[in-house]
């Protein structure tokens, strides 16, 4: 591995209790994530950006970014959890509100929000359409970008996107794995596209992040999921591989991953389909991909 790359991983979801060693309920080992931010380090991460996916998931996560100043986080409420919005909109709001003025030097931007039509028996579409837009004036108040979660939604997304320009500071479709016109649509709105192993599942999606302009191009693991599979047409592309052990023979003091467990040091094999398939010199890329990132979130 080339460990004077800089990587910053925009998508981490550090509060996963799989890093607590607990996988459906079940404890298989002992809490890691320790070892897991030090082998990040190691390989080369600058910064990582904890997924916030609720108010109680936000407040865990700038609680986890404030133990470390490569830690940083986003405070929102993804599409299949808007039912939390019902009872008391304005009241969820300001709770939103209170975790970002609170934190300023930790949040970087609003998310995760979005919409998802792939898992509508979480939260109806009207719901999700209602209070993904409700979020958005979020951006404009703080000044901070979006973080965006799009599942078979991408012109109801586009659309509300469009109609309030006013209020978007920017942002990223993260794990995106859309069309070609869904990703062309999304970058004239002025947005960027976060690319991780599920948006190189097929060869489909492959053929599309291949054309992703590269000033719009950041990278994620989405960890713990989202990893790189073997049975993934770019898997063939990846040149860095890590030892792996079932979870239940994991220890906390071994060099190798829990298999089927993503880590953020991970984001090098991102990297490198990406610059096969894009057909780049993986360095540049990986330093326009780096530049990109801190423009938006770090500016």
């Amino acid at each position: 591995m080339s460990y004077f790359r800089k990587y910053i991983d925009i998508g981490a979801n550090l509060t996963d209790e799989m890093y607590q060693g607990v996988y459906h309920g079940s404890k298989k080992h002992e809490p890691d994530l320790h070892e897991v931010l030090k082998r990040s380090w190691a390989g080369g991460l600058e910064k990582m950006i904890i997924t916030g996916g609720s108010l109680t998931d936000s407040r865990q996560a700038v609680e986890l970014a404030s133990t470390n100043s490569q830690l940083f986080s986003t405070v929102g409420c993804h599409p299949t959890r808007c039912n939390d919005f019902v009872e008391n909109p304005n009241l969820y709001l300001r709770g939103l509100r209170d975790l970002i003025e609170e934190n300023r030097s930790k949040v970087v931007a609003i998310g995760e929000c979005g919409l998802d039509y792939e898992r509508l028996h979480f939260c109806e579409k009207d719901v999700q359409l209602k209070y993904f837009e409700y979020q958005l004036q979020l951006s404009s108040e703080y000044n901070l970008p979006l973080f965006l979660h799009c599942r078979a939604a991408a012109d109801d997304l586009i659309e509300i996107l469009g109609r309030n320009k006013e209020c978007v500071v920017g942002g990223v479709v993260h794990s995106f794995d859309g069309t070609q016109k869904a990703m062309e649509d999304i970058i004239k709105l002025g947005m960027h596209i976060g690319i991780n192993g599920c948006s190189l599942r097929t060869k489909e999606n492959l053929e599309v992040a291949s054309k992703i302009p590269q000033d719009r191009l950041m990278i994620e693991t989405d960890s713990p999921w989202c990893e790189v599979k073997p049975t993934h047409p770019g898997y063939l592309h990846v040149v860095t591989k890590f030892p792996t052990v079932k979870k239940e023979k994991y220890s906390v003091d071994s060099d190798s991953q829990v298999k089927g467990r993503n880590e953020p040091v991970n984001i090098v094999q991102v990297l490198e389909i990406l610059a096969a398939i894009r057909k780049e010199n993986i360095d540049v890329l990986a330093e326009a991909i780096y530049n990109n990132t801190n423009k938006l979130f770090f500016k």
